[in-house]
């Protein structure tokens, strides 16, 4: 029998927030670590996500500590908001360097990667990663208007995972809802100690 691939999961958070809106579900995340762990051995569950500078309170806020309390391993960039000539305030920042960066380091302990992203900006990364040997899942959709995955990125992979087709496994039962009060209710503590932990 062979062994169990090693994977690692890639997600960047917003891409994939906005994929699962345009499908209409809310991704349960606990439900996704474990339809992972059933297909080889996890070994790290990356999520990416910006946080705009100087604001005490986001509403991500919550999400992140649950995450970062649950086996996912969290990582955040502050952006830089401003306003642009017409007015308008606008976010500026992406975390595709850092998740590349992290991607190129693991690429020799592990056997598959799965990329939650739709962004065809890292086509190169999972071509990059291909010639040390490893499987390169994409998770997006075509099935939303426009589609969510850039053609270039979905060629790119050895295998596409249409977020459409996996909403039975992954998406959350709105019966579970309570699930977020319990989170809103922790987030006081939780936030004050990530306050402590950035201090530090």
């Amino acid at each position: 029998m062979s062994p169990s691939p090693r994977i690692a999961l890639f997600i960047d958070g917003a891409n994939l927030y906005a994929t699962a809106r345009a499908l209409g579900f809310d991704i349960d995340y606990r439900r996704l670590l474990k339809e992972f762990q059933d297909r080889g051995v996890l070994l790290r569950a990356f999520y990416y996500t910006l946080m705009i500078e100087d604001q005490e309170y986001t509403s991500i806020r919550p999400l992140i500590d649950w995450l970062d309390y649950n086996g996912y391993t969290v990582v955040t960039k502050a952006t830089k908001e401003f306003v642009d000539a017409g007015g308008r305030r606008k976010v500026k920042g992406n975390m595709n360097i850092e998740l590349a960066v992290r991607a190129m380091e693991l690429a020799d302990h592990i056997d598959a990667m799965v990329l939650f992203s739709g962004d065809g900006e890292f086509r190169s990364l999972l071509e990059a990663v291909q010639r040390r040997g490893v499987h390169v899942t994409v998770v997006s959709t075509l099935a939303s208007q426009p589609p969510m995955v850039a053609d270039e990125l979905r060629r790119q992979a050895d295998a596409f995972l249409d977020l459409a087709e996996l909403k039975p496994k992954l998406g959350r039962d709105p019966a579970e809802r309570p699930v977020q009060r319990e989170i809103r209710q922790q987030s006081p503590q939780l936030s004050s100690r990530a306050t402590i932990d950035v201090a530090k």
